[in-house]
């Protein structure tokens, strides 16, 4: 076991002042496990992380942030612009790893002139974020793989364009993940337990002319391959918001197969009483599987048939379908 210490107020011999510090000292050749412990402070760092076997612990998530500000507007040296998937504050590209008690945030904004500004983009299987703050508006939190292919040229350019698509499985506890469009997006198997799911949104994305509440965001896209039984599951989460009345929907299909299921969840005045919106996608409506299973909370159906004809209220047999174990366990056993 390697233990590798960071902070910002004691730097010496046996303590670095950054991050990419600390992941640069480990031997190339070692499979040993390796924990950083971060002190409290922020951190102006663009990491990635493309070894197994590593953990990251803050001193707590409040104060312990790492942050960046690129964006998927920026134009890059060649004339070109930055994207979706090159924009992102810290990458996970491995397998076993494991962040806890940190915010990683991405600070661009506003979202009209930044776009898209992935704060977490984690590729790989067996990871498992505690007890963290993933902070930005547009894109925060990407759950790896990408889809097999980009809606149009050019979109998925990043570090894992033309990688095989791997899906892995992921577990997010007692975190707090905040945006406005599609700021949980992905394809992986992933478990939400106990988290705060925060619409932040500054301004209508879409007015509405027919004199319902504008649209100010989507908590979730997913991209679920087809076949998978899984895609996103959220347990005992609360989905809040700063933003107007009936105004956010729970998700909607950034691929055609999406899933999302929603279990004992609270869900804010902010939620649409649709709840899920298709994407004025016809083969989604025919393919996607977004459910709920006791919500609660202003935004909770109260009225089953006022939900889109596409979402599933589900019954306790049908639910119990749905436990961690059962999400996240595959071949080898994995319930973190």
């Amino acid at each position: 076991m390697i233990n590798l210490y960071v902070t910002k107020t004691n730097t010496g011999k046996e303590h670095f002042d950054s991050l990419a510090e600390a992941l640069a000292s480990i031997p190339a050749d070692t499979c040993e496990p390796v924990t950083v412990f971060l002190g409290a402070g922020t951190y102006h760092e663009k990491v990635t992380i493309q070894r197994p076997f590593v953990t990251l612990i803050g001193e707590n998530a409040e104060a312990t942030i790492i942050t960046y500000d690129d964006c998927a507007k920026q134009f890059m040296t060649d004339g070109s612009k930055r994207g979706t998937f090159r924009s992102y504050t810290m990458f996970l590209d491995s397998h076993d790893i494991t962040l806890t008690n940190l915010t990683v945030r991405n600070a661009s904004s506003p979202r009209s002139k930044a776009g898209q500004a992935i704060a977490l983009y984690a590729d790989g299987d067996r990871i498992l974020i505690k007890n963290c703050r993933l902070e930005s508006y547009q894109d925060t939190l990407f759950t790896g793989p990408l889809p097999p292919t980009p809606l149009s040229p050019g979109g998925f350019t990043g570090p894992k364009e033309f990688a095989e698509r791997i899906v892995g499985r992921q577990y997010y506890e007692d975190c707090y993940i905040c945006g406005d469009i599609d700021f949980i997006f992905g394809s992986a198997t992933a478990y939400f337990e106990r988290c705060e799911i925060a619409s932040v949104a500054s301004e209508a994305l879409v007015p509405d002319n027919e004199g319902n509440p504008a649209v100010y965001g989507y908590a979730t896209a997913a991209s679920t391959p087809e076949g998978y039984p899984y895609g996103y599951v959220f347990h005992n989460c609360r989905f809040t918001g700063t933003v107007p009345e009936k105004s956010v929907y729970l998700g909607r299909p950034w691929r055609d197969y999406a899933k999302t299921v929603l279990l004992s969840c609270y869900l804010g005045p902010h939620i649409k009483p649709e709840g899920f919106h298709d994407w004025n996608k016809p083969n989604a409506r025919e393919n996607c599987f977004y459910a709920e299973y006791q919500s609660d909370g202003p935004g909770a159906a109260k009225i089953p048939s006022c939900r889109a004809p596409y979402v599933h209220q589900l019954t306790a047999k049908e639910a119990a379908l749905y436990t961690k174990e059962k999400v996240l366990s595959g071949v080898d056993g994995w319930c973190p």
